[in-house]
């Protein structure tokens, strides 16, 4: 079937070539934080593009991409220590694994067998031959297996619905998961692991689902336990989607490396990013002094000044807090309007990055899915789209990569508590007008 055209889009506001309108409450993929057409950013484009649109990066720098850094290592309390600038979400994840061995590569003596990575079912990482391989996410690794990297191994996703035993306790249930995790490192050989990934609040794959407390301390200690790195993939769910500027700060932890793409520039230019902190920085500086990796569109610096003038925005109007207190409505909302719908099986989220993650049960008590054929987040997805008037992020297999539903909404950064009220009426509807239609 042929898409619908957009032909034009201002602040929330979608329009298609056939005159239908929407309210764009995902950000597309959870990256428009800011909305559709702020003049500020595209006037830092401009202002860019006529000094200059491109330069060789392997030869040359330029001062918009070490503005870009400085804002992004300064939003860290200086935890991180570089960043390196890329174009997409799944090219942050390929440069943080090859970082990861090159690490190990610089050390002295260097570390030659750490060449296993350690992740999670119901993950997602990228489209890359290597975001793919660190992937958990089965239909889309499903044509390609044979092609995907095989020094990847898989440990449970933290995700208390579907994993918590009935009384057990977060507490507990941390336990299991780091026992399970230290399993694999004595599975595989604790001096072969280069670093265990995951994302804090899991986005396309599970439905925007957040970690237990104290389940990345818990993984923290038992990487240090082996001296691996932990790498977190923020790409979703990082850049204040979460109610502050990255996840991690809420968690009590620094990883080791970090990737970020989606609300770092908003939309306005492709461009993701990966941190490194000191410990792995100083290894390099010490070492050859240089990452061995490279893009020809790294740091391109039309994207950096996209991404810098979002980043600016961002913090010059406090956004992130705005994100943690409208957040704070949206949960409570969804909540107030989903929880006793027999269909929704569970509301979870983060900040603004609930914006609809529910599970869609044929029965609650027992948690069983709808049958794949029933395509029950495409049809709220339609539903929305087509008779409210909304934007809704559909995905499936949400419990075993196969069976399962969810549906994700992730509002601009810029909402107020009424814009949050409007948008989860247009949800409940949604909801209740594809329910009752089947």
């Amino acid at each position: 079937m042929t898409p619908l055209q957009v032909v034009a889009a201002h602040g929330t506001a979608m329009r298609f070539s056939n005159g239908h309108e929407v309210e764009d409450t995902t950000g597309g993929a959870s990256v428009a934080c800011l909305g559709h057409g702020n003049k500020r950013v595209r006037q830092a484009m401009i202002d860019q593009m006529d000094k200059f649109s491109y330069c060789n990066s392997m030869f040359f720098g330029h001062q918009v991409g070490e503005d870009l850094a400085t804002e992004l290592i300064n939003g860290t309390g200086n935890a991180m220590a570089k960043a390196y600038i890329v174009s997409s979400g799944s090219e942050a994840m390929d440069a943080a694994m090859k970082m990861a061995r090159q690490y190990y590569m610089e050390l002295s003596p260097k570390q030659p067998k750490r060449i296993n990575f350690i992740a999670r079912e119901g993950s997602y990482h990228g489209t890359t031959l290597g975001g793919l391989s660190m992937s958990g996410h089965v239909a889309r690794r499903s044509l390609f297996l044979d092609m995907l990297l095989q020094n990847v191994h898989r440990v449970s996703a933290c995700n208390a619905y579907r994993g918590m035993k009935p009384g057990q306790t977060a507490e507990e249930y941390v336990e299991q998961l780091a026992d399970e995790l230290d399993k694999k490192f004595q599975q595989l050989g604790p001096d072969t692991v280069c670093a265990f990934v995951a994302e804090p609040v899991v986005g396309a794959a599970l439905g925007c689902v957040p970690a237990v407390p104290g389940y990345f301390k818990a993984m923290r200690r038992v990487c240090d336990k082996y001296g691996a790195l932990l790498i977190l993939d923020e790409v979703m769910s990082g850049m204040g989607r979460c109610g502050s500027l990255h996840v991690w700060q809420q968690e009590g932890v620094v990883p080791d490396i970090q990737t970020m793409a989606k609300g770092l520039g908003g939309g306005y230019a492709p461009v993701a990013g990966m941190m490194i902190n000191h410990r792995v920085a100083d290894a390099l500086t010490a070492g050859t002094g240089a990452f061995m990796h490279g893009h020809t569109y790294q740091g391109h610096p039309v994207a950096c000044a996209a991404a810098l003038e979002v980043q600016r925005i961002v913090r010059e109007d406090n956004l992130v807090e705005n994100v943690k207190q409208t957040g704070k409505v949206l949960g409570s909302l969804l909540h107030q309007e989903l929880d006793s719908h027999p269909n929704v099986g569970n509301v979870r989220g983060k900040g603004l990055f609930w914006g609809f993650k529910i599970e869609f049960v044929r029965d609650k008590e027992t948690k069983t899915p709808f049958p794949v054929t029933a395509g029950i987040a495409n049809a709220v997805h339609t539903t929305g789209l087509m008779d409210v008037g909304i934007m809704l992020y559909p995905g499936m297999g949400t419990m075993d990569g196969v069976h399962g539903d969810h549906v994700l909404v992730s509002p601009a950064y810029t909402s107020t508590a009424e814009d949050i009220g409007g948008i989860v009426k247009k949800i409940k509807e949604t909801v209740d007008r594809t329910f009752a239609g089947m």
